[in-house]
């Protein structure tokens, strides 16, 4: 059997040193916090039955053959055939069928760039009621749960996202607008997003101006003694990491143990202006019976809103805050449908302001 000892800033890094060098068999005999240099680190001991096979050179020509190979697998295939429907589908959308303001209201959400998948759905909903209205039509698409204390009356909170999506200023915009509404509501604030990033650094800034608890989680152990004094708390935020690589959501969260905490929420941070497939990839990414909703940030940076319906179709989930403005305070507000509609529609943002 081969044993290392693994360290690193936080957990994921730790972890991805071990499937590195010893693949995906190797079982993992400890996970602790320890100190190294005087700054706080993973260590994780690892072992394996025997050393890995280290993969051949390959070819330019054997990479394009094994890359050509893997796209006829099952989920290539599906989107091809999701595709070729969609195709055929198209053509059948009569809008003739519609009446004048539900065509413009289709083509409407057709310029937001609301993908065909939606626009189908929406015209056929339509089209099998005779005079349905389009607002009739949209309503069940989209739901909105507002970030307030009184909706979400769990105790933790995570903010998951791609890196750049906004999500440590979506957290501390909620959490200053909560401390303003509720000035006795006792918040932490906690990362876990590397230890040594420029994350951590505002989050525990805007801690300790706003008089907040900050606390930082490295390995499994931290978030085990943060559930053990949550009961200080009335509400804890969770700043976590942008995913690199194949490591999906689920994963990170059975790493660090928040997968058996009964009292999280997950919310999904992104910002309306990735491309389809970018969504795509985020939604698969992001997937986990612990996502409660979504939350949109950089609003007034979009042209265009189409991929908040699109979302909304696609995970189910609700929208819970929208963020807008480069400022902290007075930037990001509780969702609610009819602010959502003013913003697909009339593209006014949640201050009131005409997005051009």
């Amino acid at each position: 059997m081969k044993m290392k000892t693994y360290r690193a800033a936080t957990s994921t890094a730790a972890f991805a040193k071990v499937k590195s060098e010893l693949g995906n068999e190797a079982v993992i005999l400890s996970n602790k916090t320890v100190v190294e240099n005087g700054c706080k680190c993973c260590e994780i001991v690892a072992a394996v039955e025997s050393a890995p096979v280290r993969p051949q050179r390959h070819s330019k020509e054997s990479v394009v053959d094994a890359a050509l190979c893997d796209s006829v697998g099952w989920q290539r295939e599906w989107s091809q055939i999701k595709g070729q429907i969609m195709a055929l589908m198209k053509p059948q959308m009569d809008p003739s069928k519609l009446t004048p303001k539900q065509r413009i209201a289709l083509e409407y959400l057709e310029r937001e760039e609301v993908n065909e998948r939606v626009l189908t759905h929406i015209y056929c909903t339509m089209r099998e009621t005779s005079d349905c209205p389009v607002m009739t039509a949209l309503d069940p698409l989209i739901k909105a749960t507002p970030f307030r204390a009184e909706t979400w009356t769990n105790t933790f909170h995570a903010f998951a996202g791609p890196g750049g999506a906004g999500k440590t200023s979506s957290l501390v915009r909620l959490a200053l607008r909560m401390k303003k509404e509720r000035p006795g509501m006792r918040l932490c604030l906690a990362t876990a997003d590397g230890g040594r990033g420029k994350g951590r650094l505002v989050l525990k800034h805007y801690a300790e101006l706003s008089g907040l608890a900050f606390r930082e989680i490295i390995t499994k152990e931290d978030f085990a003694l943060l559930q053990e004094e949550s009961r200080q708390f009335d509400m804890i935020l969770i700043d976590l990491p942008g995913l690199s690589g194949q490591t999906t959501l689920e994963e990170w969260t059975r790493l660090y143990g928040l997968d058996d905490c009964r009292d999280l929420s997950i919310h999904l941070v992104m910002n309306p202006y990735y491309s389809t497939a970018q969504f795509e990839r985020f939604v698969d990414k992001y997937k986990s019976e612990q996502l409660a909703s979504v939350i949109w940030t950089k609003l007034d940076e979009a042209c265009t809103f189409g991929a908040v319906l699109n979302l909304a179709f696609t995970s189910g989930l609700p929208v819970s805050a929208l963020s807008y403005g480069p400022g902290i305070k007075n930037s990001i507000r509780p969702a609610s449908e009819e602010m959502i509609w003013r913003l697909m529609f009339m593209r006014t943002l949640p201050d009131g302001n005409k997005q051009p």
